[in-house]
């Protein structure tokens, strides 16, 4: 694809992305694809899909109290328990706001482990990793945003997000769609939205503006960006996942360019589907 190669362009010293089908077919690569990067806030989307492994074998249940009082694991993984972004400190009532919170993930992982026995990131890695060969993955501290991997990796869990194996479809389709509708919240980078949709960990396009995907990419797009320079996303209408990995902090230049590539990679996607 040529579409890929923008990332050349892009004023980063190191940049690898990746476009994927449902099948695991890799429709496009550029970069060093094999290059480890530290995830940032894109780690949520794999601690998010180990806790749902967690739900599944009957470990924890969504609806149970975990985090401060009132709220649940649903609460953690929507960020509407009421956490701060960054402190253990309760800024609202659970389901009131849409709170975008480290704490709140890193409470789900201690909850997780508890339940578990097991330490969080080990859970992560037998859960989710070592399933599907994300051997260069790594969680070395919190579950918000302390992961470090590569595109080739990525690739492999966005192919798992578009057909899962290690969860039922319908979990994913939950975990995807929006949980508590109709919230109000900051999207860290880009503002106030009204609604800031999101699902179970996982980000939530609908028709936010400004926002990190593209002007083509369907309201039913979902997925996370890290503020390390990555991001990860899922578009279903188009068939299609792109993951992009930099070793330069998001900020105007990621604003700028990633949008336009979006544009790009789905529109080619389209012509070569």
């Amino acid at each position: 694809m040529d579409s890929v190669r923008m990332i050349e362009n892009w004023p980063v010293p190191t940049a690898a992305a990746a476009v994927v089908r449902a099948d695991g077919t890799v429709l496009g690569s550029h970069g060093p694809t094999a290059h480890r990067f530290p995830l940032a806030s894109v780690t949520k989307p794999l601690a998010a899909y180990a806790a749902l492994v967690a739900y599944e074998e009957g470990a924890v249940e969504l609806d149970e109290p975990a985090g401060p009082e009132g709220s649940t694991v649903r609460h953690l993984l929507a960020h509407t328990s009421g956490l701060a972004f960054d402190e253990h400190r309760v800024m609202a009532p659970p389901g009131d706001r849409r709170l975008y919170s480290n704490a709140g993930f890193e409470v789900l992982g201690d909850h997780i482990a508890k339940a578990t026995d097991i330490p969080f990131a080990d859970y992560l890695h037998q859960a989710v990793l070592e399933p599907l060969g994300m051997t260069s993955t790594s969680l070395d501290g919190s579950p918000a945003k302390d992961a470090v991997s590569t595109v080739d990796d990525l690739s492999r869990f966005a192919a798992e997000l578009q057909a899962p194996r290690l969860l039922d479809a319908r979990t994913v389709a939950d975990a995807t769609s929006v949980v508590h509708p109709g919230l109000k919240g900051v999207l860290p980078g880009y503002g106030h939205q009204n609604p800031n949709d999101w699902g179970l960990g996982f980000e939530i396009r609908d028709s936010k503006s400004p926002h990190w995907t593209g002007s083509s990419s369907s309201p039913r797009t979902f997925g996370h960006f890290g503020q390390s320079g990555t991001f990860l996303w899922v578009d279903p209408d188009a068939g299609v996942a792109c993951v992009a990995l930099t070793d330069r902090a998001w900020g105007p230049w990621a604003a700028e360019a990633w949008p336009p590539f979006t544009d790009a990679v789905l529109a080619e996607s389209r012509r070569s589907a």
